[in-house]
């Protein structure tokens, strides 16, 4: 069984469920095989970046357009 798990930066992995996950990770909550678990990522991590790049551009954005 394989599980998806995720970082504090919003990068997802998959793990063998029964295994100790690595320090910074946690359980996504999905299960399955190693496909299925590939395909939910697929279909729920569309922006690859970092949250913390994603938030610094955000800001810088909103910024710009303030000014």
């Amino acid at each position: 069984m394989i599980t998806v798990v995720v970082n504090d930066e919003e990068q997802y992995s998959i793990w063998p469920a029964a295994r100790e996950l690595p320090a910074g990770w946690r359980r996504e909550g999905t299960q399955g095989t190693e496909e299925q678990c590939l395909a939910h990522i697929d279909a729920v991590w569309t922006d690859m970046r970092p949250r913390s790049v994603r938030e610094h551009v955000d800001g810088a954005r909103r910024e710009a357009l303030a000014s």
